[in-house]
């Protein structure tokens, strides 16, 4: 409830008891319509903090962050650390840190090999780490600010963004790079539709964004327009709608899959970086570097609630299959370094 605390039930009591006639009556029902309101605005927020897991003696930025269904682990890109730290979200603590990286961006699991890929920044380096102990298991060197990491089960393809503009395509039972996929500017959110196997790619430094097609041949461009600094990305697939976030001006940008086509546009929290889709209640989770996540129903993509956090707290994933929105808070003078645990309401 936003950090508001409940009104005291035996406060009220004791209220009731010490009024005497009608104008005590009238005190201890204005008491009891207070309670019922807060109750009912506590049970109305969106999103429900469950815990703060601490991350240890983590500096600087944090970025993305991905997770292994199977053994209910988180991995958060610790970009100002050089680390990412691995957390157990059962035992709701850090279990493994693996050091000595180059800025850590991007961070993807490929369960089919049991392997963690991790996209450097400083040195352009993807590194693989295999098993339970993240044993080294390789690297593939791109050149330049290797970024955001997706993973296509289907194809059984890993794509990173990278350098100046591309998309490196991987085969990960190989460990290897097989491709490249031009763009007009470095890449940053992107995401994988299922349905048609296009891509979908925030290109903000060309001011647009860029659709690979299926056959991974060609790319189609759409201008944002008097929108930029579009970095977060989504899909509504079951609407065939691409979600994403400006940070100049602050909103939200919703554009048919099919060409491109403005939707909605209602203004958002400032400097946002992760955006996700919520299909089960039919909602949008936006988190923002301003200390803010932003909720809206996608009926209309009106706002429904702005849950404060903490400045710089720009970084999130939510985990439909665990039912989690999961929020990277850097270190600040007022917070530790710690990842905050959402619980969606039911």
């Amino acid at each position: 409830m936003n950090g508001q605390a409940l009104p005291d039930f035996h406060l009220l009591r004791m209220n009731v008891t010490a009024s005497r006639g009608a104008a005590g009556w009238r005190h201890a029902a204005a008491l009891a319509a207070v309670v019922l309101a807060a109750a009912s605005a506590a049970a109305a927020e969106p999103l429900r903090l469950e815990a703060k897991i601490p991350l240890g003696s983590v500096a600087g930025r944090i970025d993305h962050m991905a997770v292994d269904l199977a053994r209910r682990r988180l991995f958060v890109a610790e970009l100002g650390n050089d680390s990412v730290g691995v957390v157990d979200l059962d035992a709701r603590k850090v279990v493994h840190v693996i050091a000595g990286l180059k800025n850590p961006q991007g961070v993807a699991h490929v369960p089919a090999q049991d392997t963690l890929y991790v996209a450097n920044a400083r040195d352009g380096s993807v590194r693989l780490f295999r098993g339970a102990d993240y044993a080294d298991a390789g690297r593939i060197d791109l050149g330049d600010d290797a970024d955001n990491i997706r993973v296509d089960p289907a194809g059984a393809r890993v794509y990173v963004g990278y350098g100046g503009g591309a998309l490196a395509v991987i085969d990960p039972a190989k460990g290897q790079k097989i491709a490249d996929i031009p763009l007009p500017a470095h890449p940053e959110s992107f995401q994988l539709d299922r349905n048609s196997n296009r891509i979908f790619v925030n290109v903000p430094d060309a001011k647009a964004i860029a659709v690979v097609d299926a056959d991974r041949k060609g790319v189609t461009n759409w201008p944002t327009r008097g929108s930029a600094g579009n970095f977060p990305m989504a899909l509504r697939e079951d609407a065939h709608e691409v979600v994403v976030v400006f940070r100049r001006p602050a909103s939200l940008g919703v554009f048919a899959m099919a060409d491109g086509a403005a939707v909605a546009a209602p203004a958002t929290c400032g400097d946002a970086d992760d955006v996700f889709h919520d299909a089960k209640r039919h909602r949008i989770y936006v988190s923002c570097g301003e200390g803010h996540v932003d909720v809206f129903d996608t009926e209309g993509y009106r706002r429904v609630a702005r849950i404060p956090t903490v400045a710089g707290a720009r970084t999130s994933l939510f985990v439909p299959e665990l039912d989690l929105f999961l929020l990277a808070v850097r270190a600040t003078a007022r917070e530790p370094a710690a990842i905050w645990v959402f619980r969606p309401d039911a």
